[in-house]
């Protein structure tokens, strides 16, 4: 198996969210997203999960 390089996982991972409607990426910050005032561009929804990991 290849190590983790952790500029990539960074890269791919970090303040990425998926929007719960509509299943869309969204990069933002972490406390936005907590506070609500986040809203996804393709449906104007604001509930999120962080992205799952492979």
């Amino acid at each position: 198996m290849a190590t983790k390089i952790p500029a990539a996982m960074a890269r791919l991972y970090k303040n990425v969210f998926v929007c719960k409607n509509c299943s869309s990426k969204m990069r933002a910050d972490a406390r936005k997203i907590a506070e609500g005032t986040a809203k996804c561009r393709k449906c104007g929804g604001k509930k999120f999960r962080p992205i799952s990991k492979k």
